[in-house]
């Protein structure tokens, strides 16, 4: 989703509010997503050493009830049991403040950070830094979907979770094998820029990389973190916030160990619908067949085998299909007819609407036609979900029914969640995904080109060629599809020396991929070894 990412549009002309998450996410939250001109995108006091005392709230019988200064901590200690072993952990809560060259607060950023007991030195111990997208996601989807010892249950059939809502204990929490520090960027969660002529400075692409990045120098600072084997990991649009975060936090000297990217965006090229760009359209395709295999509108031949399918279909996709839209105004009758056909065959979509949109169908249309005759809508996180439209007529869909069916869920557990267990009381509304405080985000492009943060990443890995990194994607992803992932990762230009460093995996679920629990224990088994690999154990 955004979680998943996730539910703001990428164009050129992007508006915060609707990836991520491509995302998500996760799901996505995760993403980021499609668009026109410009894209628009889905989103702790930090704790003492761990070594360190704890001094109890001046007021433990009665905390306050908004926390509004970067006063002591909100310590709490809890204990679950995953797979018939005893996790005993803390957690520490809280705001960090950004300041200034003068010292003054600009913002005050909110994270949640998970430290597992008597876990050894800190020096050996794993510290991962998890984030969602938007731009204006929280933290929430990777804190309660998949990373975190308590998450959000949903269906694993992609239907709609019956409130009210209640967490359960996650099996495949990712704190028995690192800590974990859930942060809110400026603007989303609790976190807050000191005054609304500030939020500018932090709301856009080169802005949110450095003011995380700050949060994450003060932290490992503070906690005495400096020598743990350090990681990122971010959704839908976070993942082009680590990215970017690879090389910013190598220039501070700050090298990390790996990065896992969870519905990746690096380069928004691959996801924006715009005139000119049928890279977008090439790159889409093949996820269109996932969708459409997962609701049965493809040939008998075809539903059998959704990998051998999905093959054909990328295959397809990068030689004829792109070939022909090359081609442009000078492919031929014959030619049209035949692209358009096979279009149909891998999309379930009928040759009569492809050819009235001139073999180019945009994310949002295709959402809205595969089911139309039905009078529903696939999602756009995860393309599993159906939602309930008014309408039959060829227009977008009225709601994202991935987005409907975790959103809900998440933000109800969360609130319960950091006020009952962790002790956090603070009436100030937690932005889940979208605020006000959210404007235009700057892309910093300058006529430049697309938004990236594939250049940096590039960087940090010829300059730390230890980096490892590891990427997820989800076959129903529609925000941030698998095989525009995979485009853009072959091409940075790698040298082949760290090209290995880079490993994907795919999944059979959306852009929260965490939200269906095979995936889920999947996407941990995945991350444990990934862990074990490079943590120098």
């Amino acid at each position: 989703m955004t979680a998943h990412s996730l539910s703001i549009r990428a164009s050129l002309r992007f508006s915060s509010r609707r990836c991520a998450v491509i995302g998500l996410i996760a799901t996505a939250l995760a993403v980021t997503s499609q668009a026109q001109a410009q894209p628009q995108g889905r989103r702790q006091f930090v704790p003492p050493p761990s070594n360190a005392a704890v001094a109890p709230p001046a007021k433990p019988a009665e905390p306050p009830k908004s926390p509004a200064k970067d006063d002591a901590p909100i310590v709490t200690h809890h204990e679950i049991k995953v797979g018939g072993k005893t996790l005993k952990y803390t957690v520490t809560t809280g705001k960090l403040p950004l300041n200034n060259r003068a010292g003054e607060p600009e913002a005050h950023v909110f994270s949640m950070a998970y430290t597992l007991d008597d876990a050894g030195p800190a020096s050996k111990r794993p510290l991962m830094f998890s984030f969602n997208g938007g731009p204006g996601s929280s933290s929430v989807w990777l804190h309660l979907g998949a990373l975190g010892p308590k998450r959000v249950p949903m269906p694993d059939d992609a239907s709609y979770p019956k409130p009210p809502y209640a967490l359960t204990v996650n099996e495949a929490t990712w704190l028995d094998k690192t800590d974990l520090v859930f942060i809110d960027p400026v603007g989303t969660g609790f976190s807050r820029a000191a005054k609304p002529e500030l939020n500018a400075k932090f709301h856009g692409l080169q802005g949110d990389i450095a003011s995380v990045g700050d949060f994450i120098r003060l932290y490992i600072t503070r906690n005495d973190r400096w020598k743990s084997p350090l990681y990122l990991v971010g959704e839908s649009y976070g993942t082009t916030r680590a990215a970017g975060l690879s090389e910013n936090l190598f220039e501070r000297g700050i090298a990390l160990n790996g990065i896992i990217l969870v519905s990746t965006v690096i380069d928004f090229q691959t996801l924006s619908f715009s005139p000119g760009n049928d890279l977008a359209y090439i790159l889409i395709l093949p996820s269109y067949t996932a969708t459409a295999w997962y609701h049965k509108k493809l040939a008998p031949e075809l539903q059998a085998d959704l990998k051998k399918t999905l093959a054909e279909a990328e295959k397809f996709a990068d030689v004829e299909y792109r070939a022909a839209l090359a081609k442009g105004d000078l492919l031929t009758a014959d030619e049209r007819a035949a692209v358009v056909s096979k279009i149909a065959r891998y999309t379930g979509l009928s040759t009569e609407f492809i050819d009235r949109r001139n073999l180019r169908v945009s994310e949002s249309a295709f959402g809205k036609e595969l089911l139309i005759k039905q009078r529903r809508s696939v999602g756009r996180i995860d393309s599993r979900y159906v939602g309930i439209d008014l309408s039959a007529e060829s227009r977008g869909s009225d709601f994202d029914p991935s987005l409907a069916a975790s959103g809900p869920a998440y933000t109800s557990c969360f609130n319960t969640y950091v006020r009952d267990e962790l002790n956090y009381k603070s009436d100030v509304n937690y932005h889940i995904l979208g605020s006000e405080e959210i404007g235009r985000w700057d892309w910093g492009q300058g006529g430049m080109g697309y938004p990236q943060t594939y250049l940096p990443l590039r960087e940090a890995m010829a300059k730390n060629p230890h980096m490892k990194i590891l990427v997820a994607s989800g076959y129903f992803d529609l925000a941030t599809p698998y095989f525009a992932t995979d485009y853009t990762i072959a091409h940075m230009n790698l040298d082949p020396s760290v090209r290995k460093n880079i490993s994907t995996n795919y999944y059979d679920a959306g852009h929260m991929m965490y939200v269906h629990t095979p995936s889920l224990m999947k996407l941990k088994s995945d991350a444990a070894a990934f862990i074990d690999a490079t943590s120098g154990k």
